[in-house]
């Protein structure tokens, strides 16, 4: 039950922590104009994919070290 809050708050502190360095970008560039809702969608849907990656990544270490 711990195993689950940990990935819980794992996974919840990258989703932030990638929602807030995707800002750090000009999507503005990228994408057409009017296309406020799809470009909302793809934010979030990169911000989903990074904090993924990078939960998976800090769990690997994580469990990798508690051995």
């Amino acid at each position: 039950m711990n195993e689950f809050y940990l990935r819980l708050v794992i996974y919840l502190f990258s989703f932030l922590l990638s929602f807030y360095s995707l800002s750090a970008l000009d999507f503005n560039r990228f994408l057409k104009q009017g296309k406020t809702v799809p470009a909302q969608i793809l934010y979030f849907v990169i911000a989903s994919c990074m904090a993924y990656l990078f939960g998976n990544f800090l769990m690997a270490v994580i469990y990798r070290f508690n051995r």
